[in-house]
């Protein structure tokens, strides 16, 4: 009998341990930041009332979809935080889904300067290279 209490017992926390375990979800990171983004997003929000920048997607362009971003004051009430290097990102609940795992760079050339997507889910990306499809 006594062992059959212990087993129980052991069984019991086993159990425990496995539900205590399955809340911490792993989670894919909805938009990470390249040290050039990091860069320029720290000088574009630095000052005296705290800025975000929000990405958002739109259906418009050759294919389809377009990224779109925007600096607000405060977060919206189902927006998704990006948190990294010290900088925050909004990633706008509409556009979860199509920016999840995305990478988001700053990229300077002679007659340019943008943000720069590398998405895993876009399909297709129109010639301009203004609009993706997924």
């Amino acid at each position: 009998m006594a062992l059959g209490a212990v087993v129980k017992q052991a069984a019991a926390n086993s159990a425990k341990a496995t539900n205590a375990g399955s809340r911490l979800r792993l989670r894919k990171a909805a938009l990470t930041l390249t040290p050039a983004a990091v860069t320029r997003l720290k000088r574009l929000t630095d000052g005296p009332s705290p800025q975000y920048l929000r990405v958002g997607v739109r259906q418009k362009g050759c294919s389809g979809n377009s990224y779109i971003l925007e600096f607000t004051d405060a977060k919206g009430k189902f927006d998704e935080i990006v948190q990294q290097d010290g900088v925050t990102v909004l990633v706008d609940s509409k556009a979860l889904i199509t920016v999840l795992g995305s990478e988001m760079d700053y990229v300077e050339d002679k007659l340019s300067s943008q943000f720069v997507f590398h998405n895993p889910n876009a399909k297709g990306v129109c010639g301009c290279g203004e609009s993706f499809a997924v």
